[in-house]
């Protein structure tokens, strides 16, 4: 019997409270798989590029590069990695920006159910 590969998730986000919580969350469902953390958007391009998530959560406002151009970079050099933005930033053109990048857009606060719905997402992708 074969097991599954173990799956990565790239948690971005500038708030150490917001990574904890959406760690949290995904290891409560999947136990098994590794969870990645990054605190900007220039930070999760690069571990994104060393580590090869499967999987990334993507905070919008953050110093320096925001979210949609750090999924934008992620989403040139690894195309298959597949990108929740999750944000507070809840305006339709931050909506419409997702859409444009072909990456789901969940709103924030984290919750059990706006991470489920991230989870979600992960999980209807090859």
């Amino acid at each position: 019997m074969t097991s599954s590969p173990i799956k990565s998730v790239l948690v971005v986000d500038d708030s150490r409270l917001a990574r904890m919580l959406i760690s949290k969350y995904i290891l409560s469902k999947h136990p098994h798989w590794l969870i990645l953390e990054a605190s900007s958007g220039q930070e999760a391009v690069e571990k994104a590029r060393v580590e090869s998530p499967n999987y990334v959560t993507m905070d919008y406002n953050m110093e320096g590069m925001t979210g949609a151009e750090a999924a934008r970079q992620i989403l040139r050099d690894a195309p298959q990695t597949h990108i929740v933005l999750f944000t507070a930033n809840i305006q339709t053109s931050t909506r419409t920006q997702a859409a444009d990048l072909g990456i789901h857009f969940v709103g924030k606060p984290v919750t059990e159910q706006t991470v489920q719905q991230a989870l979600d997402y992960f999980s209807s992708r090859p």
